[in-house]
């Protein structure tokens, strides 16, 4: 090793000859693995609430696939349809009269919201059919096609498993099979299942079928068609937008295929195997959508010169204590070291290399993007950029990357930076696009982005890290939980083994603490002030196409997302959200007018980056109501949790109001019952359009109380007050049904052995507060029967919603059984993938988000008069430290407990309110000071 070494070069080689045990057995708060990502649910996130980024910590190749928040589908629009309230009357009185399908059908048809344009379809269908009419086409079988590339077919998540990621078009597919002499003259059926999503089949040229539609393809072959020997199949696949291909089978031990009909079909020829293809045509026309999807930037690859057999003690970690990752190995005696972190401070992603030996770091930085419309080129000798559109949208985006090194040489070589023979580099990568709001796109993404990274010229990588560091912690160090006695057989697991060890052996009570922690992680790496709320994937994706677009679902996930932050003490997470909440009204007014003839704003289950506030996808499920009432309440809680006054004159009430003048227009008498109900609506994705679901008046019940309540205190609006308390009374209320269940619905309809995913009517046990042990006890064992009912099986993130459930029940060892499913690991249905990100599945954030929440619940609730303290204590957790937990009334407690039994408490009054604070048996009642702390034992008595 050379004399004159960096003392940073020192510290990784002397952590590294250090034992697994000792590293890892210190750092509770470590995600770590011993070999790189394979799959994007491997890697490790980082992000400052703008950009985010997946680390794969490759050692020959090194991805790091980065997105920037405003980089989404669509454009500036009006969503809503013009004039659609005067459909509303009739969908009631349809709904009224019992005929739910008429009134979704009229209701699809004349109260959804407006697509973006559509481009035109059938001119381009004639334009890619046109090769038909060649005499040599694609569908002859004796169609030359030998300089044609090979796919593997069939590909269930479409063709983009098979590195045509946003590829749409028109593409041929071609296969030849031996007819078996045994089925000579017979007809045969051929079986490929799912194509997405139009498909023209031939089988020796002769077309035996088309579809366009989502549905299995069986096509009847003629016997006609047919001969001895090789036969040739066709297929012409169009696919618009969305995953593409012959999809086949979900089950890839059920093959597509052919074989007679009338046979069994076990006698079926398997078709799987590498097929020919041509893309014939990529310009499609644009498609109108509902609403828009999120979407990746594009990849950062670090392509090394590595012989991987040669590589030792292979490290790669999250340090969610300094959000930031690393992966570090020894190769030929050099101990290499890599960090990565977003800085919200300095605005850019960045890459630290280092060594134990100078003139060691030799690399290519390369910058690529799914998007079709991409541009890389070269800006100087050390920096290159990326330019990105999305397809048929307003949005672009530029991103630099700029390398700078200690030693050695920097260039650029065909659009790529090279690094050879340096001691110590910084990669730096900023992006923005040209979005300002949801009405403006004529921001500068070059400018921006080049701003950022002129900032960064005069730092080094210490100077940039120690304020990257020191703002992060300014939010994440507000908390601390330690769980159980340290284990350190468990701590020197790798995370995914610890995973799996965690499913069959509970005896890990510090796992979930990291749990809870990474959570906090999650929502302040995707959510800051001054940027976006955290979406369904927070901040990351990859996909051109996401899981329901990686929008906002307001029925649950987009707040779901937000549950851990006034409690776990991250309540500044929560500024974009209400800043969204303030767009969502503007746009929500329109929407209130013209499709109800309302005053106020409403919001229906989806919204995006242009705050689309209309009725989406289908009337069954898109038409309901309530998404800005249950937005509200984050308003409402915030206040609860922090007494702030100013918050509630200024951002919060104004807001509340609006919707509650909404609601105030919109409820209508039931003319069976007399009571006021909500309608038309439905119950979250289950049962349809209907009159008076639960989970509506639940949700209006508590924002007309808490925006009552609201303008009391700030002593405004008698009249309006009044009203509101007046309707209130006249809500249909909640009802216990024939099997001792909370009723989902007006009617007593409920199925014992219903599994819906959605638990909607349970809204007021969680995250409300109507229903509860104190004042409605009968109520609420209603709500638990129901929960009996439904099972604990479940999608991930409503394995979250019922975790805080469980909690509220006051079922500690119920709750944390549900805990220990949720982090499992995913085998097709729930649990936690391999970096912990949860699992619907696929991933969606609000699982981890929901779970942490669900952790501190256990621990801590206020939602009644009472602070009560270990309410849902379980067994499996009878030791612990917990500091920085928020109550209600304004104040943070800390913890500690041992052997199940309350050791101490520490009340620090934030707002100077009355403290009501209980622990089983034994109860508080006192008047408290501003910012002073008041410490008690385990008998709640004062100290």
């Amino acid at each position: 090793m050379p004399a004159k070494i960096s003392f940073l070069k020192l510290s990784v080689g002397l952590a590294l000859s250090m034992s697994v045990t000792t590293i890892y057995a210190q750092d509770h708060l470590t995600l770590w693995y011993d070999k790189p990502a394979t799959k994007w649910v491997e890697a490790l996130p980082i992000g400052n609430g703008r950009i985010g980024a997946m680390v794969f910590g490759g050692i020959k190749n090194d991805r790091v696939q980065f997105n920037e928040e405003t980089l989404w589908t669509g454009y500036p629009r009006n969503y809503n349809k013009q004039g659609a309230y005067k459909y509303l009357d009739t969908i009631r009185g349809l709904l009224f009269a019992g005929k739910q399908k008429q009134a979704e059908e009229l209701a699809g048809k004349e109260f959804m919201g407006l697509k973006s344009n559509e481009g035109n379809r059938d001119a381009w269908l004639k334009k890619v059919q046109a090769i038909l009419q060649l005499k040599s086409n694609p569908s002859q079988p004796g169609y030359n096609d030998a300089s044609w590339k090979t796919m593997a077919v069939p590909h269930y998540e479409g063709w983009e498993t098979q590195g045509f990621e946003g590829m749409d078009g028109a593409v041929w597919f071609r296969y030849q099979f031996d007819l078996p002499p045994k089925w000579n003259g017979k007809d045969l059926k051929l079986d490929i299942n799912k194509i997405a999503d139009q498909d023209f089949t031939y089988i020796n040229g002769v077309l035996v079928g088309s579809q366009a539609n989502a549905d299995a393809r069986n096509y009847v072959i003629p016997a006609s068609a047919l001969k001895v020997g090789k036969n040739s199949i066709a297929i012409l696949v169009i696919n618009f937008t969305g995953k593409g291909g012959v999809m086949g089978y979900k089950d890839v031990s059920n093959h597509i295929g052919v074989y007679p009909v009338n046979e069994a079909v076990s006698q079926k020829l398997s078709l799987n195997g590498q097929w020919k293809y041509f893309i014939q045509d990529t310009d499609v026309p644009a498609v109108g959508q509902y609403q828009a999807a999120y979407q990746p930037f594009g990849d950062l690859n670090f392509v090394f010169d590595v012989d991987e057999s040669a590589v030792a003690d292979y490290r790669r970690t999250l340090d969610i204590a300094n959000a930031r990752a690393t992966t570090a190995y020894t190769y030929k005696g050099t101990t290499f070291l890599r960090e990565y972190i977003v800085s919200a401070p300095n605005q850019a992603l960045g890459v630290h290399f280092t060594a134990s030996r100078n003139k060691s770091i030799s690399f290519t930085a390369e910058l690529s993007s799914p998007h079709k419309s991409n541009n890389v080129k070269r800006v100087n000798g050390s920096t290159v950029s990326l330019e990105v559109k999305v397809k048929d949208g307003a949005l672009n985006g530029v991103s630099y990357l700029s390398i700078r090194a200690t030693g050695g040489l920097v260039l650029v070589k065909e659009n790529k930076i090279v690094v050879t023979g340096a001691d110590e580099v910084a990669a730096w990568l900023s992006a923005n696009t040209n979005y300002r709001n949801f009405k403006d796109v004529t921001a500068n993404p070059s400018q921006l982005a080049l701003a950022s990274l002129n900032k960064l010229k005069s730092k080094s990588w210490q100077q940039v890290n120690d304020a990257h560091v020191k703002e992060y912690q300014s939010y994440f160090n507000t908390f601390s939980i330690r769980l159980g006695h340290n284990n350190a057989s468990r701590s020197t697991l790798t995370t995914d083994r610890r995973l799996n060890e965690f499913a069959l052996n509970n005896n890990d009570p510090d796992f979930v603490a990291l749990y809870l922690q990474y959570g906090r992680y999650l929502l302040i790496s995707s959510s800051r002030p001054g940027t976006r709320p955290a979406n369904l994937q927070g901040i990351w994706n990859d996909l051109l196409s996401p899981p329901w677009g990686s929008k906002y679902t307001t029925n649950i996930n987009a707040e779901m997302n937000y549950w851990p932050s006034d409690l776990l003490n991250v309540s500044a997470t929560q500024q974009p959200l209400f800043e969204m909440i303030r767009e969502l009204s503007v746009s929500g007014t329109e929407t209130a007018k013209q499709y109800y003839d309302a005053p106020g704003w409403v919001l229906h289950h989806n919204t995006d980056l242009w705050r689309g506030t209309a009725a989406i996808n289908a009337s069954n499920h898109g038409i309901w109501i309530t998404g800005g009432a249950w937005l509200c309440d984050h308003l409402w809680q915030h206040y609860l949790y922090t007494q702030n006054n100013r918050f509630l004159k200024d951002t919060a009430y104004p807001l509340m109001k609006g919707a509650a003048e909404f609601f105030s227009a919109f409820l209508v008498k039931d003319p069976k019952t007399g009571y006021l109900i909500s309608t038309p609506s439905n119950s979250p994705e289950h049962g349809g359009l209907v009159a008076g679901p639960t989970m509506d008046h639940q949700i209006i019940r508590n924002l007309f109380k808490s925006t009552i309540e609201a303008s009391s205190i700030l002593k405004t609006d008698e009249a309006f007050r009044k009203k509101l308390e007046v309707q209130y009374s006249q809500i249909a209320p909640n009802t216990i049904g024939r099997y001792g269940q909370l009723q989902e619905w007006m009617q007593d309809v409920d199925d014992t052995t219903d599994k819906h995913r959605h638990v909607s009517h349970l809204w007021a046990v969680y995250p409300g507060s109507e229903i509860n042990w104190e004042q409605t006890p009968d109520m609420i064992k209603a709500a638990r029967q129901s929960l009996l009912y439904r099972g604990d099986a479940a999608t991930g993130w409503s394995l979250g919603w019922k975790i805080n459930l469980w909690a509220r029940f006051l079922d500690g060892d119920h709750t944390y059984k549900l805990i220990q499913m949720l982090l499992s690991p995913v085998k097709g249905g729930a649990g936690s993938y391999p970096n912990l990100f949860d699992a619907h599945p696929p991933f969606q954030i609000d699982g981890n988000f929901g779970g942490a929440a669900g952790i501190g619940e256990m621990l801590l609730q206020s939602h009644t008069r009472y602070i009560d303290i270990l309410p849902a204590l379980p067994s499996a957790l009878p030791d612990g430290e917990v500091k920085g937990l928020k109550a209600r009334g304004g104040f943070e407690l800390s913890i500690k407990w041992s052997r199940g039994v309350l050791q101490a408490v520490s009340v620090k009054s934030l707002a100077g309110r009355p403290l009501q604070l209980r622990y089983k048996d034994h109860a508080v009642n006192m008047s408290t000071e501003k910012n002073r702390t008041y410490q008690f034992n385990g008998s709640l008595q004062q100290q």
